[in-house]
């Protein structure tokens, strides 16, 4: 898809922040959104977008276009929400990937809507759909498998997924792997939401906790994720680039 044609497709309100185009939803109507997504039938690509991916942007352009043409990109990162306000154009919240797949279980759950989980260990992805099973038992899960394949695999793994035709797939591997991998497939695997959800198995399955209430108002829910794996903490060294570089580009952010 090209930039153009995606942005015919977002029948929301955005703003560009280095050309990645993050939804002005809030998480009442981006659930909403995808709900109709659901019920029709339409394709949706969903990025759960924070200031490491702008930054990574930056440096590869290939996965600046992974992110430029999402049908759906969510201000998921703090940063994101700050940086949006900081240059006039701001979102009315954080739409977290964790609370945003939740979200979509709860109605799922209400509705009979079947859902695939696919990344994390061997390990993790069986203990998160045990999990997830018992917390939402009105959801068909028709299937499930870790993240640790390559390009030789993904055809078999495709033509499950298509054979399980779920309603939603989520994604769970790194950053530089699973973007790209449900941008590359998107059209043949013609789910109506596919989300990237990186660590969020690894909660479900019990492995990592999630940040408590006030990390998250303070805005300090990846220093808490840091103090959980601190070999983490190379990736957080670009998040003062980011702020520094926010400061710095003021409202020429909101440009291409």
């Amino acid at each position: 898809m090209n930039s153009a044609t995606a942005a015919q497709k977002r029948a929301y309100p955005s703003v560009s922040l280095y050309g990645i185009p993050f939804s002005k939803m809030d998480m009442k109507s981006t659930v909403a959104y995808l709900a109709e997504a659901i019920e029709s039938g339409r394709s949706t690509r969903v990025v759960t977008g924070n200031p490491i991916m702008l930054m990574e942007g930056f440096r590869n352009a290939e996965f600046h276009h992974v992110l430029r043409t999402a049908d759906l990109v969510v201000p998921d990162g703090a940063g994101v929400v700050w940086a949006a306000k900081r240059v006039g154009q701001p979102v009315p919240e954080r739409v977290a990937g964790f609370d945003l797949m939740h979200e979509l279980l709860r109605i799922g759950n209400q509705r009979g809507w079947k859902v695939y989980l696919l990344g994390t260990t061997p390990e993790n992805i069986k203990a998160a759909h045990a999990n997830l099973r018992r917390q939402y038992p009105g959801v068909r899960f028709v299937g499930y498998r870790d993240g640790f394949f390559d390009e030789r695999e993904d055809g078999a793994i495709i033509a499950a997924i298509r054979e399980a035709r779920p309603d939603m797939l989520f994604v769970a591997r790194s950053m530089m792997t699973q973007e790209p991998w449900l941008a590359k497939y998107q059209s043949v695997l013609q789910v109506p939401v596919m989300m990237g959800v990186g660590g969020t198995f690894d909660i479900a399955a019990g492995k990592l906790k999630r940040a408590p209430l006030l990390f998250q108002k303070l805005r300090l829910e990846w220093f808490y994720r840091l103090l959980q794996e601190p070999t983490r903490y190379r990736r957080m060294l670009v998040l003062p680039r980011f702020v520094w570089k926010v400061l710095r580009d003021g409202r020429k952010a909101l440009h291409d």
